[in-house]
């Protein structure tokens, strides 16, 4: 059935003695959003029906959107700004972006809209490519009024649009230049700040009494110090190191002690893309000022640090916007098909057991066409991110089969931890874990578990095993089964 992509399965068999099996323990009190990203299909007439039934059957509920202002602003391969209201949503080409939010409304799926670059060539310092160099914000705050007046609660889509973000990884040069100034400071993170503040005031011109707006967007590495006497030009081109950008965003110095007069910035929470390398989701890097999953915590002390001296007026939640794990056949920083799903759980898992963590996401539903080694986008070619749920030709990958229903098992003592999710639930359901044990080349059932309200479980077993995997059949019948899982 392809809506299900084959997801039904025969029925269970054979299950092992429940005497093996500890009690399941309390879930953490909280839960988190699960964005998902697939502009390419969703964006496109053609391929959004079919992306959007297998969205549904994966249990998607809210969508990250990357609005491009360039891609709906008049005239934006101009040098002269159009001589039109530009606070008026009328004058801009919205085109595919209203046809993707009207499918969010009709399925009452939240939509986080962040608002991004390229600019307008007109509404950029040199007129060059790839329109990033220093944005005006006075044109950029007429265009979130624009944008509030149409995407915000008084415009055609209601409540849709539940949150904002400004910018996409204004710390990556693809998105914003300079990054840095000739004398080895970072230069990104004032631009950015003077983006923000004009975003947000836009926001308010255009309506939103109270707008819930993300800052941030941060990629997850950079530097923290360049040298331009012996790089020159290439040196403005390094990214920034993430919690660098977050400090001098917010005027603090290396201590968190604020560096001059701003006034503290208002945000809902503060947005970043927390991905790994190929070492996978438990990797620590050395850099301090790095922030990939295996080291959340270092961006939620960053957050009270900012909080307690004033860079923010509350003490921000992390919304992690744009997270996926990169498989195979990227040279790079893909990993196996198989470890892809493990990986994708295990990061998820991190992200629940953090109590800052407001959203979880997933980017990417189809692989992008293989592009260049990371950084090559800055010199004009395409990266390419294979972290989707299938293959570029369509083929799913187990990612497809585990995302509905992630898992992770880690040894705990003399057994072992499960943790999972049955995303498309809509409140507490069963879930049959299975087991693999050792010598032995079947699966067999371990156990029948309870999810809570929002579908989440856990569970400690002292039964060993090889693999694991789950099973679950939803109220309408559909059977979904995800791919065999190993202990880490």
């Amino acid at each position: 059935m392809p809506p299900l992509r084959k997801l039904l399965l025969t029925t269970l068999a054979c299950a092992l003695g429940a005497g093996a099996l500890g009690v399941a323990p309390a879930l953490a009190s909280h839960s988190q959003v699960n964005f998902f990203e697939g502009s390419s299909e969703l964006l496109n007439a053609r391929t959004r029906p079919h992306a959007i039934a297998q969205m549904q059957t994966l249990g998607v509920k809210a969508l990250r959107v990357e609005l491009y202002w360039n891609a709906v602003a008049p005239g934006s391969t101009g040098t002269s700004k159009p001589p039109y209201d530009l606070t008026n949503p009328g004058n801009y080409s919205w085109g595919e972006y209203d046809a993707l939010i009207t499918e969010a409304e009709r399925l009452k799926w939240k939509v986080l809209l962040t608002v991004t670059s390229p600019a307008p060539r007109w509404a950029t310092s040199n007129k060059k490519a790839p329109y990033v160099t220093k944005p005006d914000p006075k044109d950029f705050e007429e265009f979130m009024t624009a944008v509030a007046r149409h995407f915000g609660p008084g415009g055609p889509f209601g409540s849709t649009v539940s949150l904002f973000s400004i910018w996409n990884e204004p710390n990556h040069p693809a998105f914003l230049q300079p990054q840095w100034n000739t004398n080895g400071t970072a230069a990104s993170p004032r631009i950015y700040r003077a983006l923000y503040q004009a975003g947000y005031a836009g926001l308010k011109a255009g309506g939103i009494a109270s707008p819930k707006v993300l800052i941030g967007e941060t990629a997850p590495t950079g530097y923290d110090r360049v040298n331009y006497k012996r790089e020159k030009s290439r040196a403005l081109l390094h990214d920034v190191a993430p919690l660098l950008f977050l400090r001098e965003t917010l005027c603090l110095n290396s201590k968190y002690r604020k560096s001059g007069s701003c006034t503290p910035l208002t945000a809902a929470g503060y947005a970043h893309h927390a991905y790994s390398t190929a070492a996978g989701p438990l990797y620590k890097p050395k850099e301090k000022d790095d922030v990939t999953i295996g080291v959340l915590s270092r961006l939620s002390s960053a957050l009270s640090k900012a909080f307690h001296a004033h860079g923010t007026t509350s003490n921000l939640p992390i919304y992690l916007t744009e997270f996926g794990v990169q498989s195979k056949p990227n040279r790079y920083l893909g990993v196996a098909v198989s470890q892809q799903a493990e990986f994708d759980a295990i990061a998820e898992k991190i992200a629940w057991s953090n109590g800052r963590v407001a959203a979880f996401s997933q980017y990417l539903l189809v692989d992008d066409p293989l592009g260049g080694k990371p950084g090559s986008s800055v010199n004009g070619g395409t990266i390419g991110f294979q972290t989707g749920l299938e293959y570029i030709n369509g083929k799913p990958k187990p990612l497809y089969f585990g995302w509905p229903v992630p898992l992770t098992v880690s040894k705990s003592g003399h057994g072992y931890s499960l943790w999972g999710l049955v995303r498309p639930a809509t409140g507490a359901t069963k879930v049959t874990v299975l087991v693999q044990p050792k010598g032995s080349h079947k699966f067999k059932t371990l156990t029948t578990v309870t999810t809570n309200g929002a579908g989440y479980w856990t569970l400690h077993s002292s039964t060993k095993g090889v693999k694991w995997r789950v099973q679950w059949k939803s109220p309408t019948g559909a059977k979904y089964e995800g791919p065999p899982i190993g202990a880490h």
